[in-house]
């Protein structure tokens, strides 16, 4: 039986802690750590300089001399995830190289046998996830001062210059920002429960104006981040093993499977935060619980990427009361407006995606399939997200359905 955590309660705080969520950041990793104990600080050394061992063709060498370590010294959540981020890193590098054709379909055993274990350890794909790269590779420059842009780092870097600073903490931000809106759930939960219309009216006005903010935030990423640095460099080292035809196969990790398992690369769709807002706002994906089409399945899939405590918030809140059939069942004339406009805030901020997607990724590619002389429009291939997934089409059925879930008038 579902747990009725919506209830009117004190600690509501101490419920979302069970599901990793916190009061001020959501989802993200409160305060990571930053180094790991001896033998892993083997690990950090490399991962601290990756963008120099690749570009002096060290990466590979330095990789394959490290000792096969037991997973056991890593003790503690914040450690285990600094020790994923870190391997995630490493296997990144060691696959995609200098960025060029070189690459590599087996990793070594020496980073495959603990990375599998931590993984499953931790319930996440042994590959860079969403949660790594975004949610747990932060740190605050002053650490009395406030989350912003300038008093912010990323742990770990890879080539493309400051390219990847920009887009972790971005996104890492517009993350924050529109958490704010988690705190309302119980509240708006308990309206439901209580018939109090006009509390809930105010939850939903506290939520859009928390998705306005992240909207906002957004638009750092033109600042930071340089779209032919993104697409020619970065994207590459995000870039999966599972729908990429330069990996076709998928990825071997040696000494665990006998054979190649394929895993999708980072993607925003591993953001628990925007699912979390489709969910509570009832924009269906899904069918009677069964994927609709090729883009509910990805997200549905995506979910497996996530930590499994913040996929059991998700899971905690579709067993929670419908928002959309209560307000529909009210025929409530200003309540229904305040509900669209809240899933309104969703489609603007995903409206705002497709632009970012079409100036870092649909744009660049067709500059170079124009420089490559092989045809005008560029191949499925360079207009894939680091998903896997064809980027334009999944985000466009995605805008889709939440435009489907405004509630008509009359």
């Amino acid at each position: 039986m579902a747990l009725d955590w919506w209830s009117p309660m004190d600690n509501s705080w101490k419920i979302f802690e069970e599901y990793h969520i916190d009061e001020d950041l959501g989802f993200a990793l409160p305060n990571p750590l930053e180094e790991l104990p001896h033998p892993y600080d083997a690990w950090i050394a490399i991962a601290k300089n990756l963008p120099e061992l690749i570009k002096n063709g060290q990466l590979r060498a330095e990789v394959e001399k490290l000792a096969t370590l037991s997973i056991d010294g890593l003790q503690g959540h914040k450690m285990q995830r600094l020790a994923h981020l870190v391997l995630g890193y490493i296997t990144m590098a060691y696959v995609w190289g200098q960025g060029d054709e070189d690459i590599r379909k087996v990793l070594p055993r020496n980073i495959a046998i603990p990375y599998c274990k931590l993984s499953e350890k931790l319930g996440l794909p042994p590959i860079l996830v969403y949660a790594d790269c975004v949610l747990a590779n932060w740190k605050k420059k002053d650490p009395s001062g406030p989350m912003t842009y300038k008093n912010m780092d990323i742990l770990f870097s890879f080539p493309g210059g400051d390219c990847g600073k920009g887009f972790f903490l971005v996104s890492l931000l517009v993350e924050i920002a529109a958490a704010s809106a988690i705190k309302v759930i119980p509240t708006l939960f308990n309206a439901i429960q209580c018939e109090d219309l006009d509390a809930l009216q105010k939850a939903l006005l506290d939520i859009t104006s928390s998705l306005h903010k992240a909207l906002e935030v957004f638009h750092q990423i033109h600042e930071y981040v340089d779209p032919k640095l993104f697409f020619n460099v970065l994207r590459i080292y995000l870039s999966g093993w599972k729908g990429n035809p330069l990996l076709s196969e998928g990825l071997l990790y040696e000494g665990v499977w006998d054979t190649p398992k394929k895993f999708a690369g980072g993607s925003a769709a591993q953001s628990s935060i925007f699912q979390c807002f489709d969910v509570l706002l009832g924009v269906q994906h899904t069918v009677g619980g069964v994927p609709s089409g090729s883009a509910a399945g990805f997200l549905q899939e995506m979910r497996t990427y996530m930590p499994p405590a913040h996929r059991n918030f998700l899971h905690s809140l579709e067993s929670g009361p419908s928002v959309r059939e209560f307000v529909l069942s009210k025929g409530d004339a200003l309540l229904q407006e305040t509900y669209n406009e809240c899933v309104q805030a969703m489609v603007s901020l995903r409206n705002y995606h497709l632009q970012i997607v079409t100036k870092y990724i649909v744009i660049p590619a067709s500059q170079q399939a124009k420089k490559k002389q092989a045809s005008e429009e560029p191949s499925e291939e360079e207009n894939r997200g680091t998903g896997g997934t064809n980027v334009i089409d999944f985000l466009k059925t995605v805008r889709g359905t939440t435009v489907r879930s405004l509630l008509k008038e009359g």
